[in-house]
């Protein structure tokens, strides 16, 4: 199963946010990761390495790897509409971001796990795909099996009231993908535009 393994306070200081974890560490030290970095200046990057730096800053908030990350963006292009909002849909209705959305797990690698260990079940059907692609009115539950387990069901949390396209019941976890979201209902901070600028290259 491909994911990035690294040190996840090395990329939040590399883009300066917390894309990765809490971010408690970019306040103390937000410098440029590396042995040199509180002596670099950050440069002023141009239009390719912008562009760059998009991709990849989507790809590590939403633990995808190039190859995944440029298949989806492929089927973005082929659906109807703006293909950088159309990404933006397609990466938020993976399986594990969905359950991260919920308020199921804590993180998005701990949708993950839950994902690959088997304890989800979409329509009455265990999966253990992380990137399964949901489509409006898929219900996802906890396996009947897993809702015994403290280590799962105590991280579990109401959900957000901002994500309006899922809907969620902490107490029988059991949760809907309604409809594919709005792009300015999505709060990560990221430039899709540049992102189709760089693959029309």
């Amino acid at each position: 199963m491909a994911r990035y393994t690294g040190p996840k306070t090395k990329i939040s200081r590399m883009f300066g946010e917390p894309i990765l974890g809490n971010g408690k560490w970019l306040g103390k030290n937000s410098n440029p990761p590396g042995q040199h970095g509180a002596q670099r200046k950050r440069k002023t990057l141009g239009e390719y390495a912008l562009q760059l730096r998009e991709k990849q800053k989507a790809k590590y908030t939403y633990g995808i790897l190039e190859k995944q990350f440029r298949k989806t963006f492929d089927e973005a292009a082929r659906r109807k509409g703006v293909t950088g909002e159309n990404l933006i849909k397609l990466l938020e209705a993976r399986l594990d971001n969905a359950i991260f959305r919920m308020g199921i797990a804590p993180s998005r690698p701990a949708a993950r796990q839950l994902v690959s260990h088997k304890h989800i079940e979409v329509n009455g059907d265990v999966l253990n795909i992380p990137s399964y692609q949901l489509k409006p009115g898929d219900v996802v539950t906890i396996k009947e099996g897993s809702k015994g387990r403290e280590s799962i069901t105590s991280v579990v949390r109401a959900k957000n009231p901002k994500f309006n396209w899922l809907d969620f019941n902490e107490t029988e976890f059991k949760g809907t993908f309604i409809t594919y979201p709005e792009r300015e209902s999505v709060p990560e901070n990221i430039k899709e535009q540049l992102i189709v600028e760089l693959y029309s290259k």
